[in-house]
């Protein structure tokens, strides 16, 4: 007798009812950005403070990148119409690999069409010929617990042996290696940790896999623009060039307000990325109207410190304005500024009074954070007003009364 077969959709139904039914559903909503320097952004009708962009320096809506956007798309046409290899890669996206390689001090970059892709690429190729493409055994990938969906993805999807470390414990990441010696072997983090705003120890790391002869990655989605000197990134802040950390990814969709990201590092990697990394064969470029405006965006980026002077500023003012207020937040010296709350729900109802009062502040719950760690997380862009920030922290303070006094 042939036992019926569980129906796949019906378990994906049951498993987002579940979801929902715990106060953890997702849901998409449109939003209308408009095309204005301030930080606002239009949903269900209604005009809001926006302070869940990642765009820092305020930079996906400047003039100077949309006349270069306009300007190459009348040039050349809207898309690629190819994969890189097979007549996709033109002059705009080698011109932006250029400055990308020159701007982190490494000697090459190469071009993916998102960060999730970059990622898969890269270390798909790395971790699958680990030992000359003839591996005894899978080579092991250590990572920090709270990296990017990503990097965890790309791990075990190379077929690597995954191990990972306590957040940002790097005798936890020592100990992870020393359960493998002789195995090739990669440590991959976050520079700047998504959910959490701070900053990976990279200096130890690169210490760590300097000792242990393995191959240090860094995710840096959220330090290009931000950090270091001419806003390099974390790894450019802690001096720590391509020779200890060989593997840099970066994403264009953040800091640089455009899309896509790149991967940087020594010749030998990009070199054999360009052989090995499936997520870059075999897809379309990225539109090279959007590689001529990411160029300008380095260029703005790079030499306009005033900006980044700004962001630091507000990021000054808001601590300053929460620690007053006793507002609780994580520890944090980047734009990514976590309320911590605790309970998904209260972190769910905290955001919809805020959305009410004009400001749109998502709610983070499980399961892109731990259970007991929803919080609201507050990014900051250097195209906020400092009233707007203030405004901001008034709001989170009545907001936030309730909370606490449930708490007491």
């Amino acid at each position: 007798m042939t036992l019926p077969r569980p129906d796949l959709l019906q378990n994906l139904a049951d498993a987002r009812a579940l979801r929902i039914a715990s106060d953890l559903g997702r849901s998409l909503r449109a939003v209308d950005r408009g095309f204005d320097a301030t930080a606002s952004i239009t949903v269900d009708g209604r005009r809001l403070r926006d302070f869940a962009s990642n765009d820092y320096l305020g930079l996906a809506r400047d003039p100077a990148l949309v006349e270069a956007l306009v300007a190459a798309a009348r040039r050349g046409g809207v898309g690629a119409s190819a994969a890189h290899l097979l007549g996709g890669h033109r002059e705009e996206h080698a011109a932006l690999e250029e400055a990308l390689a020159a701007w982190t001090g490494r000697e090459r970059a190469l071009l993916f069409s998102t960060g999730y892709m970059a990622n898969l690429g890269a270390m798909q190729a790395l971790l699958a010929h680990g030992d000359a493409g003839a591996m005894a055994q899978p080579a092991l990938c250590v990572q920090d617990k709270l990296n990017h969906a990503c990097l965890i993805d790309a791990a075990r999807l190379a077929g690597s042996t995954l191990r990972r470390y306590r957040h940002a414990e790097v005798d936890g990441a020592r100990r992870q290696l020393e359960t493998q010696p002789g195995v090739a072997a990669l440590v991959a983090t976050d520079g700047v940790f998504s959910m959490d705003g701070d900053v990976a120890p990279l200096r130890a790391l690169a210490d760590l896999c300097r000792t242990q002869h393995a191959t240090l990655m860094v995710d840096d989605a959220h330090g290009l623009g931000v950090l270091g000197p001419r806003g390099a990134g974390s790894l450019a802040e802690a001096g720590i060039d391509q020779g200890h950390a060989p593997v840099l990814m970066a994403t264009l969709g953040k800091a640089l307000g455009v899309a896509g990201a790149f991967v940087a590092g020594p010749a030998v990697l990009i070199d054999g990325l360009v052989q090995f990394a499936r997520a870059h064969i075999y897809t379309t470029a990225m539109p090279p109207a959007l590689a001529a405006a990411a160029l300008v965006a380095v260029r703005i980026a790079r030499g306009d410190d005033e900006r980044r002077a700004r962001l630091t500023r507000h990021i000054t003012l808001f601590r300053a304005g929460a620690a007053a207020r006793g507002i609780a937040l994580l520890p944090s010296r980047t734009p990514i500024q976590p309320v911590a709350i605790g309970d998904s729900t209260a972190a769910l109802c905290a955001a919809r009074t805020l959305e009410a009062a004009g400001f749109f502040v998502p709610a983070i719950r499980p399961p892109t954070v731990a259970a007991g760690s929803a919080r609201l997380r507050v990014t900051l862009s250097a195209a906020h007003a400092e009233a707007d920030i203030e405004q901001l922290l008034d709001a989170l303070a009545t907001t936030l009364a309730p909370i606490g006094e449930g708490r007491q």
